[in-house]
């Protein structure tokens, strides 16, 4: 027995292995380190947690979009970077307009509602204009031709929206009845962006969920995610459930394009690069192809980001730890994928499938 265990480890195995141990130890001797110096206040490390919350949210949202076109299609649609940013950009022109005719400020709510509406449309016009133009043609060619014409499209929309909208930053107002905290007890103090941020996202977060496991359109989606052709004989029409998939993470990700805009203000065209790499490691963390596991590992991501680096590197004597914060979001991303390669809610793919 112990020498067919030691046949089927190899020395990538034990690379591997080795690494993720090591990482792991300077985690926990810089974490033990840290709270021992006792720098931060639980007020500070509370503030860190809430910060990630409301950042992982966010990811969550944007996850979802490429774990519902991976359970579908078995792609990565690496466009939706541009899904996300498209929708925040088209946002900010109807958050200045109805900044500038006081509608912002005499009826918020209103003109909130309005900016995230035209945000999700635009959203929604680019992943079916995506879907009918560049992937369903190539529904049948090998997985790899459409990865490289997911990431085409990307560079396409990028250019196409700094030729529309032009290459500066631009900043969304800032909103009044949104400034301010809240305090829930003596050391946990929420701002109120941050609240809207968390309960919104958790709002479509349960939506998505009860929709796909509790509607008609949604048992259809699964069963088109399990065996399209199976599906199709059962009646099912295929290209529809993909459009309603592709429209529902486009629908997330106007929306979390908008709320990611109000807490970091300034858009431009190449905005939806790092949070969307950042979402894509969220799904992957939490087991790509499964919702929760999105859901998941998009908050766990946003928590890790925002207290890791200060847990774990400021015991070791980093200067500015902060800064690497996407460092640790991209390390944890890898403990996980050397101790659990599925994810942390791990889809169980059939051979054919994976």
């Amino acid at each position: 027995m112990r020498r067919r265990l030691l046949e089927r480890i190899s020395f990538t195995d034990v690379s591997l292995w080795l690494v993720g141990g090591l990482i792991a130890l300077v985690v926990v001797v810089g974490s033990i380190t840290t709270l021992r110096m006792d720098r931060f206040t639980t007020r500070q490390w509370l503030d860190f947690a809430v910060t990630g919350l409301a950042q992982g949210s966010v990811y969550a949202m944007i996850a979802l979009g490429y774990t519902l076109v991976y359970g579908i299609l078995r792609m990565i649609n690496f466009a939706h970077s541009e899904v996300f940013m498209g929708g925040a950009f088209t946002g900010f022109f109807v958050a200045d307009a109805v900044a500038r005719s006081g509608l912002l400020e005499r009826n918020p709510f209103v003109a909130l509602a309005l900016v995230v509406l035209v945000a999700m449309t635009t959203s929604v016009i680019i992943a079916v204009l995506l879907e009918r133009i560049a992937y369903r043609p190539l529904r049948r060619a090998p997985r790899l031709v459409p990865l490289i014409t997911a990431i085409g499209a990307s560079f396409f929309l990028q250019y196409t929206f700094r030729g529309l909208y032009g290459s500066q930053f631009k900043t969304y107002p800032e909103v009044d009845v949104l400034r301010g905290a809240v305090t829930i007890t003596g050391d946990l103090v929420i701002q109120r962006l941050q609240i809207v941020v968390i309960l919104t996202a958790a709002f479509f977060m349960l939506a998505l969920q009860l929709f796909v496991q509790r509607t008609k359109t949604g048992k259809a989606m699964r069963a088109v995610s399990e065996d399209k052709d199976v599906a199709a004989l059962m009646g099912i029409d295929v290209d529809r459930i993909i459009v309603i998939t592709f429209v529902l993470g486009a629908v997330l990700a106007g929306a979390a394009g908008v709320l990611y805009s109000l807490m970091f203000r300034q858009v431009q065209f190449f905005m939806g690069f790092i949070p969307s790499i950042k979402a894509f490691t969220a799904a992957v963390l939490g087991g790509i192809g499964n919702i929760p596991g999105a859901m998941l590992g998009g908050l766990l991501l946003g928590i890790f980001e925002s207290l890791g680096p200060t847990l774990f590197l400021t015991g070791l004597g980093v200067p500015a730890a902060h800064q690497l914060k996407d460092v640790v979001a991209f390390v944890m991303l890898v403990l996980v994928l050397i101790f659990r390669p599925t994810g942390i809610l791990g889809e169980r793919l059939a051979t054919k499938k994976a």
